[in-house]
């Protein structure tokens, strides 16, 4: 299957890393957790598959649909 590009879904700023390149997750897993309004929101993996690049860094202001991630799903 095709990589899939995970994007940030509120504008915010990356709180933390949770994923590694290489990593397997399952589907839920967070690959980051995002800061937004004081609260704490996920981006999570749309499925079981492999993190194949991280896109951002802690601390790093993004805006919704900004990259977070390439995915591999399998």
């Amino acid at each position: 299957m095709a990589p899939k590009l995970i994007k940030a879904h509120i504008t915010g700023t990356v709180w933390k890393v949770e994923a590694k390149v290489g990593d397997e997750l399952e589907e839920g897993d967070a690959i980051v957790i995002l800061e937004s309004m004081k609260m704490e929101i996920p981006v999570e993996a749309p499925d079981a598959g492999k993190v194949l690049e991280v896109k951002v860094s802690e601390g790093q202001a993004i805006k919704e649909g900004d990259p977070i991630a390439v995915f591999e799903e399998g």
